[in-house]
């Protein structure tokens, strides 16, 4: 049995356990994830989007077997147990290819399942939501289903054509808005209806069977549905119990299978724990932890530039602004207003689209001098205090160990051990 059939399995029994996923490609962010899981000695998900990783190379440039390698070695670096490691695939299909029509997306969907799940990917999220160039807007559930079923497929045979057998576990059922956090200002968002989740999960399922993989569905352990919790670039819509309660009980139907919540991001603790007391046992976090990150490193800048002239500095921040600038792609189309507010946003939305930027080459070498002015001596304890007073804490505690890059992964450790304490991890 799949180590996430467990989880579930434990979950079913009344045990109120859950599991976080870490979306994210980033170095620091994929370190601080195995120190966390391994002080907590738990298992560990991470998962690689379509947006971040394909068969011709995503935003990251890593291909699913580059970013499965990747992961195992940063495993190795830390004496993480390989075996308490799960890695997941999140939004495979046709998302990547929306511009295209129907079936070229699907046959490069096709292929990217392949790749997945060749390289060693056990968890397969399939969503094949989104409209193509030749499709009707929005998708029927049945379309839906039968393209994800479809993949399905191409996963079931994959996996048995490379390793004997497969035992992959799934995913179906996306979320609204779309992946990553609003585009626009929200004041509420609607939590998904009772009735949906049921025809959502029956459309996959007779999909399943209809094209001869109806076997796999006892696998299907998550279904993706909006609880009610997202951000925007200023704001969070916290998570309301109660009005959450009448989709919370469908799962009951359920023997095999929880609730998988995205842009579960910048939640309070109270509601991660109520999260999972009420289903919605597998947390999505990527955002939060890259801008807890950028918090870290923007933090080291400012002490970096009280210590050092101005000519000896790394120039992070200036340098990121200025890619960010003159690559405007990945975040134009969702940061609005005048100058000001675009500047803004760039540096400090919650929607974070800065992460797409710290693979550059340019920006890694900044960080590099960052961390190589910092290195040279002690930071100073009041500079510390001033700019990272947790951090201050913990390394006055003896909890870090005073490097540069020990405060950057105390910053992401401290979004990841809020999930932790709720997913009932020790």
């Amino acid at each position: 049995m799949h180590p996430l059939e467990k989880i579930v399995q434990q979950h079913k029994s009344g045990k109120q356990n859950g599991i976080y996923s870490v979306c994210s490609a980033h170095p620091l962010v994929i370190e601080a994830a195995l120190l966390q899981a391994l002080d907590n000695d738990s298992f560990l998900l991470i998962e690689a989007t379509s947006n971040q990783v394909d068969q011709f190379g995503g935003y990251t440039g890593m291909t699913p077997a580059d970013f499965y390698q990747y992961v195992i070695e940063q495993a190795k670096n830390v004496s993480f147990p390989i075996e308490k490691l799960i890695l997941g695939g999140d939004h495979l299909g046709p998302n990547r290819w929306q511009h295209l029509n129907a079936e070229d997306a699907m046959a490069n969907a096709d292929v990217l399942i392949a790749h997945y799940v060749a390289a060693g990917f056990k968890k397969i999220h399939l969503d094949c939501s989104m409209s193509c160039a030749d499709d009707p807007i929005p998708l029927t559930d049945e379309i839906v289903a039968s393209r994800a079923a479809r993949l399905a497929v191409m996963a079931e045979n994959t996996a048995k054509e490379t390793f004997g057998t497969s035992d992959i576990v799934y995913v179906v059922g996306t979320e609204v808005p779309v992946p990553g956090g609003a585009a626009e200002e929200l004041d509420t968002v609607e939590v998904t209806s009772p009735d949906a989740a049921r025809k959502t999960l029956e459309c996959h399922r007779q999909a399943f069977h209809d094209v001869g993989v109806g076997d796999c569905w006892e696998r299907v352990i998550g279904l993706v549905v909006q609880p009610g919790v997202e951000f925007d670039h200023t704001g969070i819509i916290d998570y309301q119990q109660e009005e959450a309660q009448a989709l919370s009980q469908v799962v009951n139907d359920y023997s095999h299978l929880v609730f998988e919540a995205h842009s579960t991001d910048y939640q309070t603790k109270d509601a991660y724990k109520q999260l999972v007391h009420d289903h919605f046992a597998i947390l999505k976090v990527g955002p939060a932890l890259t801008f807890a990150m950028r918090e870290g490193l923007y933090a080291l800048c400012s002490i970096e530039e009280t210590l050092f002239p101005q000519e000896q500095c790394s120039r992070l921040r200036e340098k990121m602004e200025q890619l960010m600038c003159r690559e405007p792609g990945f975040w134009q189309k969702y940061y609005h207003g005048d100058d000001h507010q675009q500047a803004f946003a760039r540096v400090y939305s919650f929607s974070d689209r800065i992460r797409y930027y710290w693979p550059d080459a340019e920006i890694n070498a900044a960080i590099d001098t960052l961390m190589d002015n910092l290195s040279v001596k002690p930071i100073p304890l009041p500079l510390l205090s001033q700019y990272l007073p947790y951090q201050f804490t913990q390394f006055r505690e003896g909890m870090i160990d005073g490097s540069p890059r020990s405060f950057v992964i105390a910053k992401i450790r401290d979004v990841l051990s809020v999930y932790a304490d709720a997913c009932y991890v020790h």
